[in-house]
């Protein structure tokens, strides 16, 4: 079976054929992908992913409402669970943006119905020959990133808004020979 040439291993296989690239549109996964994008900052995905469980338990289930009122007590719990990136800018990060997808979802009704605004609510199909030929970011992400960094959004710049947009399949990028083409 062709899939994109990143997917290597068990888990960015399993990742690859079952959810990168596929349109989500549940708040609580949206947030989950917020923020393990948030973390993978300056790491690669496969480490994140091999960490994902520990995240879903570090982290209250993903669970927005309790992660955000998360204070320094919890800060200090997560700066020693090894299950996670021991990471203060990123751990304040995903507590900030608990609270501000918490903001966006009351604004809009759901986070799911704003972020998808910036596709006009359709998937964008790009045509890539090759893994190789992946942006890091695209105009559409350098928008998502301007309006949600001006709503106090962190670790929310225009590489990390591009890999949530593939996340959650807002963009499909995979490559013409991929069986998730």
């Amino acid at each position: 079976m062709n899939r994109c040439a990143w997917a290597r291993d068990e888990m960015s296989i399993t990742y690859h054929d079952n959810e990168w690239g596929t349109p989500q549109h549940d708040d609580d996964k949206i947030f989950e992908f917020l923020i393990l994008e948030g973390a993978q900052a300056g790491l690669s995905w496969s480490t994140i992913l091999n960490r994902r469980g520990g995240y879903a338990k570090a982290f209250s289930g993903f669970d927005p409402v309790r992660i955000s009122k998360y204070d320094a007590k919890d800060v200090e719990r997560l700066l020693g669970d090894a299950r996670i990136i021991r990471n203060r800018k990123k751990i304040n990060s995903a507590i900030n943006n608990a609270k501000r997808f918490l903001q966006v979802r009351e604004e809009y009704g759901s986070f799911d119905k704003y972020v998808w605004e910036f596709v006009n609510y359709k998937q964008v199909h790009n045509r890539r020959k090759t893994g190789e030929e992946l942006p890091a970011t695209s105009p559409t992400a350098k928008k998502l990133s301007v309006d949600m960094r001006r709503r106090g959004f962190s670790f929310a710049g225009p590489i990390i808004c591009y890999s949530l947009m593939q996340a959650i399949g807002m963009v499909n990028d995979h490559a013409k020979g991929c069986f998730r083409y």
